[in-house]
């Protein structure tokens, strides 16, 4: 079993920024893939961006490209999300998620195997 701590989360003013973080703890005390992904009221969940076991490749949604940026720690897995030049419409419940076996940083949700309780960002106008 992983556990995922999110903090970061909270009001900011559209073209400002904030910081997510995300820590997993527990499992088989490997590496894993990380991803966020948040959840709008009345929408869909939606892919947000995703980072391999050691940082090497990165992948982002289309609605996030150029604003957001996911890293990592070294050798542990705590993940971060920038996010800059922030709009209403990234008003959500992020969430962070581990794939604990996977070989390819997924934009779906079905690799990943454990998720975060979530943290709400609003972006108001």
């Amino acid at each position: 079993q992983v556990q995922l701590v999110e903090s970061g989360g909270g009001l900011v003013q559209a073209g400002g920024s904030l910081r997510l973080s995300c820590a997993a703890s527990g499992g088989t005390g490997g590496i894993f893939i990380m991803g966020w992904f948040r959840q709008a009221p009345g929408k869909e969940r939606e892919f947000v961006a995703a980072i391999s076991r050691r940082g090497g490749s990165t992948t982002y949604g289309d609605s996030v490209k150029g604003r957001f940026t996911i890293s990592r720690e070294t050798d542990n897995n705590t993940a971060h999300l920038q996010m800059n030049s922030l709009k209403p419409e990234d008003t959500a419940v992020y969430y962070c998620a581990v794939d604990v076996d996977g070989t390819i940083v997924a934009r779906r949700s079905t690799p990943y195997d454990f998720w975060g309780q979530g943290t709400q960002v609003t972006v108001s106008s």
